[in-house]
């Protein structure tokens, strides 16, 4: 096949997946603001958040948790550790740290924690709504156990199951979420074009609890004094989603490598997404990086857009495969958001 015939392929492809997504319904939009745990959603790593978030059909390695655990067994060394940092929302600041390591044939496995730093926040009262002069600070995080194993030279499965801990001084809620990926090398034999599909946060429904939800309170007309009484929260499901993607590397001589990817995401408690992303490979040691994130909202109120990032890696040592990754993400009435990867290889 030439290479006009496969980049005519890949392109055909990429529109597919756009088309045949564009026909679902994105009823999730209706349901907006109402699931519960959406710190799951919140992404991490450099080089695919550089590309817009998508790269569920090449994404490799340790960044392929949070995006497709399919990738895990993708990774290029035995053992790698990764740490991220990012600046999010409301000054909210995200930290993670992974690592994983192969067994032989037996596959990848791998554990992540994600955490979010919310600063100290004042204690407001209803007697004091000016506050009390105290503070507080969030307990907010996930910790993910990833399995992922390459049945064929092409074909590659992983899962992950995350424990997700939310407390807010003396009111707490855990649960447990299931996400599972495939990835499909060399898609209808053409090189380079790559197929990803993902399911994530399948899982338990989540439900406040604890000492703060009680309160103080009397009765109109009944002689009795004040008791204590309990606020029932209201439990809500998890953000699912649905993911399928495509990405296509292409390699002229001479002039570097060039990856493009696109995914559609059906979220079932949001608007659903368009993701596209390219990254040039200049060498071996640098990487330029673009993407753009578009909802099914007609409305101008999503706040995400385009994004560009770069790469650098090397080895140093007995070092392999150091890698750090930058990306830049535009935000609409927010600060933009900054992210740093550093990761390393064994």
């Amino acid at each position: 096949m030439t290479s006009t015939c496969k980049i005519a392929s890949a392109a055909l492809a990429l529109a597919l997946v756009v088309s045949s997504a564009g026909r679902l319904d994105a009823a999730g939009q209706n349901r907006a603001g109402t699931a519960s745990a959406t710190e799951l959603l919140i992404p991490v790593g450099g080089r695919s958040m550089a590309m817009g978030g998508a790269s569920i059909a090449t994404t490799s390695g340790l960044e392929a948790l949070h995006w497709n655990p399919a990738g895990l067994s993708q990774a290029t060394n035995s053992t790698e550790v990764m740490v991220s940092t990012m600046s999010y929302l409301a000054d909210i600041r995200v930290n993670y740290i992974a690592a994983g390591a192969r067994f032989g044939s037996i596959g990848m496995f791998a554990f992540d924690i994600k955490a979010l730093d919310y600063g100290d926040i004042p204690i407001t009262t209803e007697e004091q709504p000016d506050g009390t002069g105290g503070t507080f600070s969030p307990t907010f995080f996930t910790l993910g156990v990833h399995y992922s194993k390459a049945l064929t030279d092409r074909i590659s499965v992983g899962g992950t199951t995350n424990y997700i801990v939310n407390r807010i001084e003396r009111v707490d809620a855990t649960a447990l979420s299931f996400s599972a990926g495939l990835q499909y090398r060399n898609l209808a034999d053409i090189d380079g074009l790559d197929l990803g599909v993902a399911v994530k946060h399948i899982g338990q429904r989540m439900e406040y609890d604890g000492s703060g939800l009680l309160n103080r309170g009397t009765l109109d007309d009944l002689r009795r004094p004040a008791s204590d009484y309990k606020v029932q929260a209201a439990s809500s499901d998890l953000p699912s989603l649905f993911e399928i993607g495509v990405g296509y590397r292409y390699n002229q001589s001479g002039l570097g490598e060039i990856n493009l990817t696109s995914v559609f995401r059906h979220n079932n408690y949001t608007y659903d997404q368009y993701r596209s992303g390219i990254e040039y490979v200049v060498s071996e040691m640098f990487t330029l990086r673009g993407g753009f994130d578009l909802a099914s909202s007609s409305d101008d109120d999503y706040l995400y857009g385009t994004s560009f990032g770069f790469g650098i890696k090397r080895d140093i040592g007995t070092l392999k495969d150091v890698r750090v990754d930058y990306a830049y993400t535009s935000v609409d009435l927010f600060d933009a958001l900054n992210t740093f990867t550093f990761q390393v290889g064994f």
